[in-house]
């Protein structure tokens, strides 16, 4: 696992290219975010977490998201082999990462806004 929570390269590079759309981005990312830990949390099964998981993943690592992407490839491989107290763990720890990450994107926002 990687000490890397966020790349911030990754961010500036989406900020040049985004332009005025990149706060609106952010919040998108945001937001989906949401939903999907919503889904996660309330997936029927192994394979219903392991879909969500991974259009979790692409969006977290087209956001700079490095460990949340990384936590979602582990549940996007690992569910079906999983426990559901495992499964359940998992996603507790990409919710807890996601908690982590939040308020890096909603200060680029507020940075974004200001500019």
């Amino acid at each position: 696992m990687t000490d890397i929570q966020v790349d911030y390269d990754a961010l500036s590079v989406l900020r040049e290219v985004m332009e005025e759309g990149y706060p609106e981005l952010l919040d998108t990312f945001l937001t989906d975010s949401e939903s999907r830990l919503a889904e996660l949390r309330n997936a029927a099964d192994a394979k219903a977490l392991s879909d969500i998981a991974h259009s979790f993943k692409g969006s977290a690592s087209n956001m700079g998201a490095v460990r949340l992407a990384a936590l979602c490839q582990d549940l996007e491989s690992s569910a079906k082999d999983q426990t559901p107290e495992a499964r359940a763990q998992l996603v507790a720890r990409i919710a807890g990462e996601f908690a982590d990450v939040r308020p890096v994107y909603e200060d680029e926002k507020h940075h974004a806004h200001t500019h």
